[in-house]
């Protein structure tokens, strides 16, 4: 690890940074350009204290897990990323598709619909961003881990969190729907992730185990209109327009509603219970 080329780095990653790049106000108080630590530990999920300390050359040696979490809260691209991980003393991940980075274009897309129901998922179907709405919406899908952490898992183990989102008679075709999913993922990398993901699926779910027999692709379901089911509001009838990362094969999903309808209205509620 190298302190001094890592805090140097940062900081001049953290200077170049507006707060409109990463969707926070300027305010009138802000008399120099680029983000404040403390903004950039918010992003990151630690603490002001603990980002400080690696900027100061002091401290721990971050973690994988704080790297990856900094390239993000920066905005790094995948170059960018490399060298982060090799100044932090950690090797540089392989250039293959790292489900746990989103790339600074998909991160302006997602920091832009703060006021939206939108979530970023992983080729294999974790959420990897929520917005606010879509937490009040949806549940907080990043809270899991382990296999729990996608959604296929979560569906056919029996989550009553996320069968419960859904109309009971709509079941068999979310079922459909997320096994084809993880079919595709499967289909490209056999042995991987979406291999173990399918291996404890057919070990642990009949219902599983039933649907991947039948060897079906390409059931999306994604422009038809759906129900989602909500405690306090009941049902809402949404629509999911995808915007797709192909370098990094994820998925950003905007929920929106007919104009009008009482589903838009809904929404709205949402989106005022999602703003901080």
């Amino acid at each position: 690890m190298d302190r001094a080329l890592l805090a140097d780095f940062l900081r001049a990653r953290r200077e170049v940074l507006q707060p409109e790049d990463v969707g926070l106000p300027r305010g009138p108080r802000r008399r120099t350009g680029g983000l404040r630590r403390e903004e950039v530990a918010a992003l990151a999920g630690m603490s002001a204290d603990y980002y400080s300390r690696i900027e100061q050359q002091r401290g721990p040696a971050p973690s994988e897990r704080m790297l990856v979490a900094l390239a993000r809260a920066l905005r790094l691209n995948l170059s960018e990323r490399d060298h982060l991980f090799v100044l932090g003393g950690i090797a540089a991940p392989r250039r293959i598709v790292r489900d746990d980075h989103v790339s600074p274009t998909m991160m302006r897309v997602f920091t832009s619909l703060s006021d939206v129901p939108a979530i970023l998922l992983s080729r294999f179907g974790e959420a990897l961003l929520q917005t606010r709405p879509a937490i009040a919406l949806l549940g907080d899908f990043t809270q899991y881990s382990g296999l729990a952490r996608y959604v296929v898992y979560r569906w056919f183990t029996g989550d009553p969190r996320i069968r419960g989102l859904y109309p009971v008679e709509d079941h068999a075709l979310r079922g459909r729907v997320f096994a084809a999913g993880i079919r595709d993922a499967y289909t490209s990398d056999p042995t991987g992730k979406a291999g173990e993901i399918v291996a404890a699926l057919l070990d642990s779910s009949t219902e599983f185990a039933r649907v991947w027999r039948l060897h079906e692709v390409g059931v999306t379901h994604h422009h038809d209109l759906k129900r989602y089911l909500h405690p306090e509001l009941g049902e809402l009838e949404l629509y999911s327009e995808r915007v797709l990362d192909p370098e990094q094969r994820q998925t950003l999903l905007i929920f929106t509603a007919e104009p009008g309808s009482p589903s838009q209205a809904k929404l709205q509620l949402l989106v005022a219970v999602g703003r901080p």
